[in-house]
């Protein structure tokens, strides 16, 4: 899990930018909207995923009068309506890309997807075709300036509690990671613990990542930010192993 571990660090380092912090916010706001559209309801106590949205916007810092205006755009029934697709495929050198789109035109978005795979020497494949490549997992990213008054050590067990498999630390962050079954029970053991996670999703997880060479590595992080910058793609996976010269590009 290091190789993935390395790329969510570097993700976190480059969300300061204002850049990606609007992809950030349109991302969120699209996700309480479809949590509202599927869910059927605005009332975070009635509605997980909807509850699971806003503590992302306020981890992503989101002024509460943003995360206001998007619950209410999203109860008008004439309003936009956002959903949830996915594509498969591999980039420069055999790297599997697995990319999370939500998009209120799947024509658009297809055609857009399928022309990055094609411009930027990937290839776009069925969907499932990956499925042996990923592991999908829980993974919450909690600042450690919040669990301090635990102790980490008291801390990560109350965590095994809640489904733990594995922890990640760094200076700024302990990363847990729980099975994709145990994303609703870790949530909960967090709300009991009264910590707020910086982020909390369900992330695609390569089961072994792969290195290429530098010049192939360049290539793969470019179709990466291609598709990144995409308004309709939300995350894009890999199985890339990132490697310290890779890191310096980044």
């Amino acid at each position: 899990m290091s190789g993935h571990s390395k790329w969510s660090t570097i993700k976190r380092k480059k969300g300061v930018l204002d850049k990606k912090r609007g992809k950030i916010f349109t991302r969120i706001l699209k996700d309480i909207n479809i949590a509202i559209k599927e869910g059927g309801s605005s009332d975070p106590d009635a509605n997980p995923r909807l509850r699971l949205a806003i503590a992302n916007a306020k981890g992503a810092n989101m002024p509460k009068d943003n995360i206001t205006r998007a619950i209410k755009k999203a109860e008008d029934k004439g309003g936009d309506s956002y959903q949830e697709t996915t594509y498969e495929g591999y980039g420069p050198g055999g790297i599997a890309l697995f990319v999370e789109a939500s998009t209120d035109n799947l024509n658009r978005t297809i055609a857009n997807v399928r022309a990055i795979f094609s411009k930027y020497e990937g290839s776009l494949g069925t969907n499932g075709s990956l499925e042996f490549i990923f592991d999908r997992k829980g993974v919450f990213e909690i600042p450690r300036s919040v669990i301090r008054e635990y102790g980490v050590e008291d801390f990560e067990m109350e965590l095994i509690e809640g489904g733990a498999e594995e922890f990640d630390r760094d200076e700024d962050f302990l990363t847990v990671y729980t099975s994709f079954e145990d994303f609703g029970l870790m949530q909960k053991k967090l709300e009991e613990l009264n910590v707020e996670p910086e982020n909390q999703e369900l992330q695609r997880i390569p089961k072994t990542t792969q290195e290429v060479d530098l010049e192939t590595g360049e290539k793969v992080l470019l179709i990466i930010e291609k598709f990144e910058d995409d308004d309709d793609v939300n995350n894009v996976w890999h199985n890339l192993e990132m490697t310290e010269e890779l890191e310096e590009l980044m």
